[in-house]
């Protein structure tokens, strides 16, 4: 009985989160369990390009580190404003949903062209919060019993805990860079005078991902019913 509903939960959650905190869940594990190191993970240009280990461009971004308070941390942030953003201003909208995620990550693969960053998962989850934060601008968060503050100041929180941890705060600045270039994009731009929206999700990824539901209720009518072929094994009346 527990495995079902651990199993129905599970399949409760919406596909692309589901997808992608498994995603980073099976390779934390795997490293943790040595049958992977992160060696054979981190973004490398060099060898992504002239030895063409292309893999690299995604596992960089589902592996944050091994087992411990900052993989849980992540993992945590990730889950949550992952669902939210998909149950929310993304609902229906799968399609658009993993575009946002392959311009995200193609931006920031970008950047770790000319910068020695080695994993981009962190970054991604700035983003989405980032996203989310903005598209929820009114919200009242608390941080750990600490401090009270609207949804918008959250990325600016979680880079300052970053920073009291001792980490490097340029994977912060880019997921929030990345974030706000998406956000300006395809809520603000297309509002402006003049604007007009430039993230299209392709058709392709609509038609893969939100096929036209067929309502059983749907009764055409009755001009719009074949008519039916003459018979032509009917007798010819005489001349």
């Amino acid at each position: 009985m527990a495995y079902q509903g651990f199993a129905a939960e599970y399949l409760g959650i919406p596909a692309v989160t589901r997808a992608y905190t498994t995603a980073c869940v099976i390779t934390t594990a795997a490293v943790q369990l040595e049958f992977i190191t992160p060696f054979q993970l981190y973004f490398n240009p060099d060898l992504i390009f002239r030895k063409f280990q292309i893999w690299r461009l995604i596992t960089n971004f589902l592996f944050f580190g091994p087992l411990g308070f900052s993989f849980f941390f992540n993992m945590i942030f990730l889950y949550r404003y992952c669902r939210m953003l998909e149950e929310g201003s993304f609902r229906g909208r799968t399609a658009d949903f993993i575009f946002m995620f392959l311009f995200g990550g193609f931006l920031m693969t970008l950047f770790g062209l000319f910068a020695s960053l080695f994993f981009l998962g962190q970054a991604f989850t700035i983003m989405l919060v980032y996203v989310w934060s903005r598209r929820n601008p009114y919200i009242r968060m608390n941080f750990f019993g600490l401090l009270n503050f609207q949804a918008p100041f959250l990325p600016w929180v979680l880079m300052g805990f970053s920073l009291l941890l001792g980490n490097s705060i340029i994977i912060d600045l880019l997921g929030i860079a990345v974030g706000h270039v998406y956000y300006f994009l395809e809520d603000v731009f297309p509002n402006q005078p003049g604007g007009k929206k430039l993230l299209l999700t392709p058709g392709f990824l609509k038609l893969v991902f939100d096929p036209p539901e067929e309502d059983p209720n749907y009764n055409p009518l009755p001009e719009d019913h074949p008519m039916p072929a003459p018979d032509q094994n009917l007798p010819q009346e005489p001349q």
